[in-house]
């Protein structure tokens, strides 16, 4: 089966762990603190999770899933996610974060900082406009009516199937937004931001995104 390495295990890593096991993923979870300070969550996610370091997350991982703040990204290993997919589930906080010059102009992205730090990789922001225990309260089969959407950003096509794949075995639509460059139109306080949306209304929404300098 497939496995999934989490990178970061807060709030929105421990629901995406609870998500993965319930479909039959195998779960590596990982953070900065160190795999005993896991031991409780690992003991309610059962016999098909496991902590470790980032770097055993990583080696481990067939998709990737960073979800830390953003002073994290320079710790993030490099050379065992070379070629896998990397799900990037955050946004910028200045509040958290610190001031970024390059995200305060917008001359990039969260998601674009992250694919620099790992150029080997296929990186694909998901699961950035959703709280957290939406992501197991939310879901719903496929087919069923209003079913909530999820927007994707990426540049490798394939790697944004996966991830579509893995998103509609959670229980949601998928709305492709286009290329990392893009993954900004679900960032915080735009139209899209954590509000439930079906696909055609998260696609209006995606459409109506501005920009910080805009709003």
């Amino acid at each position: 089966m497939t496995t999934i390495g989490l990178i970061g295990s807060g709030h929105i890593g421990s629901q995406l762990a609870r998500v993965a096991i319930s479909q039959g993923y195998d779960v590596v979870l990982s953070n900065s603190r160190g795999p005993e300070t896991l031991a409780d969550l690992v003991d309610e996610l059962g016999p098909k999770a496991r902590a470790g370091t980032p770097e055993e997350a990583a080696e481990a991982a067939d998709i990737a899933v960073v979800t830390t703040p953003l002073a994290a990204i320079p710790a993030v290993p490099v050379a065992p996610l070379a070629g896998k997919v990397v799900i990037e589930t955050n946004n910028y906080y200045p509040q958290r974060d610190g001031q970024i010059a390059e995200l305060d102009d917008e001359s990039t992205t969260v998601s674009e900082l992250l694919q620099r730090h790992l150029p080997e990789s296929k990186v694909v922001k998901a699961f950035n406009h959703i709280a957290a225990p939406h992501i197991t309260e939310h879901a719903t089969p496929a087919g069923t009516a209003n079913r909530r959407a999820l927007a994707i950003a990426g540049d490798d096509a394939d790697a944004k199937a996966t991830v579509t794949a893995f998103i509609d075995a959670a229980g949601f639509d998928v709305v492709d937004v286009g290329p990392l460059a893009e993954g900004w139109r679900t960032q915080r306080d735009t139209a899209a931001y954590v509000a439930p949306f079906n696909a055609d209304e998260l696609r209006q929404k995606v459409a109506e995104a501005k920009r910080y300098r805009d709003m």
